[in-house]
Parts: structure tokens; sequence; C-alpha cells
């Protein structure tokens, strides 16, 4: 989330025609790395600190369900190694469950490689793979929706150093459509008064 932050807890879901979503940027099908965005290795510095969210999931995927559960959390990220790597950790609050990104950049492909763990089950998922062009990044790999294939996409939105989107996009039909089912808007936050030695405090998050 940050990746999110997001495949966690997939669970099987009823097979029907996907919704179609308008993407802003291509929506490559192939999962070969040379295919995907390039990035630069300060894309997420300005990501470190602590952020509020305000999530916005689908209850049901693949079904085109148009409703959506609210809940926030609350996330605090650190750089290491020079910002070759970076991690976040975020606290849901309302869920009474946590998840970790971790983002590596590859310096010879110059692309990012993005990780989510929950706390739920402790398992890496696949990952994505792409960078930020401007403003905008894009990042695509494969997963598993339950036990149908998707492909995957996150969309970044940087508005400001104080304001950033997460989009999470599946497509069940190999990239032809694409549908939105999580969504955050992060606004900086008091990263002494949010976070505890680089992790979220356990607190409900801002409003």
């Amino acid at each position: 989330m940050l990746g999110v932050v997001a495949i966690a807890g997939c669970s099987a879901a009823p097979q029907k025609p996907p919704v179609t979503a308008p993407l802003p940027a291509s929506t490559p099908a192939s999962a070969s790395t040379a295919d995907l965005p390039t990035g630069d290795l300060h894309d997420f510095d300005e990501f470190a600190g602590g952020w509020n969210f305000k999530n916005k999931r689908l209850k049901a995927r693949n079904v085109g369900s148009t409703e959506w559960d609210e809940f926030p959390a609350v996330s605090c990220t650190s750089l290491f190694l020079d910002g070759v790597s970076n991690v976040d950790e975020l606290y849901f609050p309302t869920k009474g469950w946590s998840g970790l990104t971790v983002r590596a950049f590859d310096v010879a492909k110059h692309q990012w490689s993005i990780w989510w763990i929950n706390s739920r089950e402790g398992v890496m998922y696949p990952p994505v793979v792409g960078g930020f062009s401007g403003s905008e990044g894009n990042f695509y790999g494969d997963d598993k929706d339950g036990e149908t294939p998707v492909k995957v996409r996150f969309h970044w939105i940087k508005y400001s150093r104080d304001h950033l989107k997460w989009e999470q996009y599946f497509s069940y039909d190999g990239g032809k459509t694409w549908e939105m089912n999580w969504t955050n808007e992060l606004t900086r936050g008091d990263e002494a008064a949010l976070c505890d030695h680089g992790r979220p405090r356990r607190q409900p998050a801002q409003t």
C-alpha cells in the first residue's frame, strides 16, 4: 500500500465480466520487466514520515459492485540504504490488523519492486514492478484473487509533498479491462504523534 498494500486477504469471487476502468497510462499485459515502466532512485523519498489514510475498498470484487467499505489507517515510512529501499508499516485501527510494504530499487533496470505482507497471514505476496514518470507512478504484477489469476496494477499520484493518492486495480482478462478495488487518500501527519521509532502508534487514526 505503500502500496498497499493491498492484495492481502483476497478471496474467490464469482466470475462475471470485469468492470472497465479508465486508466491514465498504458497497461502492459506482459509480465516481462522490460515492458514495464521505469523510475528513479528518489521516487519514494518524500514518502518518509507519518501519514493518515482514508481507505475505500470494494466490498466485492469482479461482480460489478459499487459498494465501498471506508476505514482509516496510519502509516509510518522509513528509507534505507541511501534510498535504495524503503519500508512502511500500516495500522488499520478499525480492522485489528496491520500491513508492511517493502520497496526495493533495481539500480540496473531503474525499476521499483513492491511487496506486501499482512499480519493476518504473514505471507509475502508477489511484487508489482514499475516506477514514476513525473507525479504519477504505475506498477504491474501477477497474482491470484482466491484461485483466479489476476493482473495487478498500482497507480500512485503525487498531488503535493503532503498529499498522495494510491489506487489498486485487478484485471481478470489479461489486462484488457481493469477494475479498481481499493483506493486511499494520504495526508501527511505529525510524525512524532503518529509514529514511535518508525512504527505506527496503536491509537485511532486522525480524521
